[in-house]
């Protein structure tokens, strides 16, 4: 008995131990303080349709659907890193539902329990669901329809029904077109090549569900559009045709491209799936060298509930092998499909009285947990040696004199403006001296190291080192020191 250990234990661990890194690790630069600031702009302001990049500069990359959830949590919990990670844990956590309800209905409990448990502990599911990323909310939705799909025909009811529609205005308002492209391409992969399949789509309500779907989500691209023009133009044409034809384009306006060779998804996906993926690779290969092992795969791919899985694990990847400005988030809404097959295949390998070998691949789940854990332990004491301004920001709030602004020269990081509440300045290098000579107090200057030599080239008064971290030190201009630090500084 104690070897069935009630896995049920393991998956709620699993699904609870992101909320310690939620609350220890600062927020790092560049992905998620840009989006917490976005969202914290929205909670400030009040504006629920457009997200602002900053003030006076709309956010058009992305639909708001994140941001939404961001900021009413932030009104709820207050500004802090728990309160912009929640949202997406609540995805993640709702997602797994969706999986469980799935694979009980088609497999059984004990599949639908390791399914969970090898979800909720692959890198990439377990690092973003504390992380502030809009990718949560996009698999959330394609899950919704892809689960759905299948459940509206053996449980016909209203929330399976319309689950696919509205899991597809999910994924519009979470990321856009693409969550269309990323739950219509794996259904027409397994709908083509068995007309029988047609009876699932037939279940679904399709008049009713798409009006369903464009009354949740089109209402705010117009809006949006209306409010600033230009923004369906660069939206739909750049962020899905250009981002994805184009490896160097040079058009995003809130960052750079991120250009990649042609099928570097694959390695993406080694590293999405750790550790399962190796270990998914290594039991199919155990597979096909076991006597009849062909013969078992090909069985298995027949079956409709199999060769769904597939088609839903294997067309994201496929689709991504053709872009070379892709990330490795961009495989999560395939990672659901991905953990219950191996789970399948699993059992399959060990299926009767040798299920209870299953048992020892649980520390595996503990593998990725286990490190960002330790991981947010020390980001929390040492948070200097990542790429945050929280610790600088936090010294700078602490000084005793009202004038203690922080400039930021040169370059002013996400993590900076959100925990300074958007109050930490820009001064570009050859705008240093002049903001000195106009001011008769001190000021606060976070110099980057790597332009350290050029910045005192413009500096016209004395300063003080008062604080250091990762990328920056903190200087304090003192207009009644003697010339001579100002030297000694330099050097």
């Amino acid at each position: 008995m104690t070897r069935r250990i009630d896995l049920w234990w393991v998956v709620g661990v699993l699904l609870c131990l992101p909320l310690i890194s939620m609350a220890l690790m600062p927020l790092s630069d560049t992905s998620e303080p840009r989006y917490a600031e976005i969202a914290r702009l929205m909670a400030q302001n009040g504006d629920w349709i457009t997200p602002w990049f900053e003030p006076g500069k709309p956010f058009w990359g992305k639909p708001p659907l994140s941001f939404w959830a961001q900021a009413v949590s932030f009104r709820l919990l207050g500004v802090n890193e728990f309160a912009v990670r929640f949202p997406s844990w609540l995805s993640m956590v709702a997602t797994v539902g969706l999986l469980l309800a799935f694979t009980r209905a088609f497999f059984d409990k004990r599949l639908a329990q390791w399914t969970a448990i090898i979800y909720s502990s692959c890198a990439l599911v377990y690092i973003t669901s504390g992380a502030v990323l809009t990718d949560p909310f996009l698999v959330l939705g394609t899950t919704f329809s892809m689960t759905a799909f299948m459940m509206a025909r053996q449980f016909p009811t209203l929330f399976w029904r319309y689950g696919f529609f509205v899991g597809l205005a999910i994924g519009l308002l979470a990321k856009g077109p693409l969550a269309l492209v990323l739950v219509v391409g794996p259904l027409l992969l397994w709908l083509l090549p068995d007309r029988g399949r047609m009876v699932y789509v037939r279940a679904l309500p399709w008049t009713r569900g798409l009006l369903l779907t464009a009354l949740l989500s089109l209402p705010w691209y117009v809006m949006a559009e209306i409010k600033t023009p230009g923004f369906l133009d660069y939206f739909i044409v750049g962020e899905h045709f250009l981002r994805f034809a184009d490896p160097g384009w040079q058009g995003d306006l809130y960052g750079t491209a991120h250009e990649k060779t042609h099928g570097t998804i694959w390695w993406y996906w080694l590293q999405a799936t750790f550790p399962w993926g190796l270990f998914g690779i290594g039991l199919l290969l155990l597979t096909l060298l076991k006597k009849g092992g062909c013969n078992t795969i090909r069985q298995a791919v027949i079956s409709a509930n199999i060769s769904y899985l597939l088609a839903w694990a294997l067309f994201t990847p496929l689709f991504f092998t053709f872009s070379g400005n892709i990330l490795w988030t961009y495989l999560l809404p395939c990672l659901g499909a991905f953990s219950l097959l191996l789970a399948f295949g699993w059992r399959k390998w060990v299926e009767g009285s040798q299920w209870r070998c299953a048992v020892n691949t649980r520390w595996m789940a503990a593998v990725v947990p286990l490190v960002l854990v330790l991981l947010s332990l020390f980001a929390y004491v040492s948070p200097n040696h990542f790429k945050t301004e929280k610790g600088l920001i936090h010294f700078a709030s602490q000084q005793a004199q009202a004038h203690s602004l922080v400039y930021y020269v040169d370059e002013r990081p996400f993590s900076a403006r959100f925990y300074s509440g958007g109050a930490a300045e820009l001064l570009k290098i050859n705008e240093v001296s002049a903001k000195l000579d106009n001011s008769t107090l001190p000021l606060l200057l976070a110099i980057p190291k790597k332009h350290l030599a050029e910045v005192f080239h413009e500096l016209s008064v004395p300063v003080q080192k008062r604080y250091e971290n990762k990328r920056y030190i903190l200087y304090e201009t003192r207009p009644g020191l003697a010339p001579v630090v100002l030297s000694i500084m330099a050097n």
